[in-house]
């Protein structure tokens, strides 16, 4: 007897929703099959049908708000400086931010920060893979510190009550990125 899709695919999104509701509240440690499938209602013989341990659940969950190569923004280069595209990184916070605020948070995955990084930085290096008078390795340590600050900021924008408003934080990392950090500071 063949499974409908349609009841496969809802099977396996009740018990990625069990998971992610356990997860947040508790580290990936002391999140079992047994409470996922509690939650979800199932046995764990179904939760085997589609995952191997909690872990792969996780790394299910993650795989899927990493963007692909066409779902990012393209990159580009004014007057060969690098325009950071902020309003699609802001948009891509937004859509997923119910997990991004978790995963990159206290309990979250600390890999997930690099997995993120891994995915971007590759294209930003791409616009400059024929410019013959820029380090390479230099470059790599530039993008992994705007990468992160960038990852840094937003995480912690999402977790603050009394946030500044989106316009304000564009603006703000803007600046960061483009007059550096010392000017912003009130020395």
């Amino acid at each position: 007897m063949k499974k409908r899709p349609e009841i496969t695919e809802q099977t396996k999104q009740n018990l990625l929703d069990a998971f992610w509701s356990l997860y947040c509240e508790n580290r990936i440690e002391k999140v079992t099959i047994k409470d996922i499938t509690n939650k979800a209602g199932y046995n764990r013989g179904t939760f085997y049908e589609y995952f191997e341990d909690v872990y792969d659940v996780l790394e299910h969950i993650e795989n899927s708000l990493i963007p692909t190569l066409d779902e990012l923004p393209p990159v580009f280069t004014p007057n060969i400086t690098l325009g950071m595209p902020l309003e699609q990184f802001f948009e891509l916070y937004k859509q997923n931010s119910k997990y991004y605020s978790v995963l990159l948070g206290e309990k979250g995955d600390p890999s997930f920060a690099g997995k993120l990084k891994n995915t971007i930085k590759p294209i930003i290096m791409q616009v400059f893979e024929d410019m013959p008078n820029v380090d390479k390795r230099e470059l790599d340590y530039i993008l992994e510190y705007t990468l992160s600050a960038m990852i840094g900021i937003m995480s912690y924008w999402f977790t603050q009550e009394d946030a500044i408003p989106n316009d304000k934080l564009h603006e703000l990392i803007k600046r960061l990125t483009e007059q550096g950090i010392m000017k912003q500071l009130p020395l």
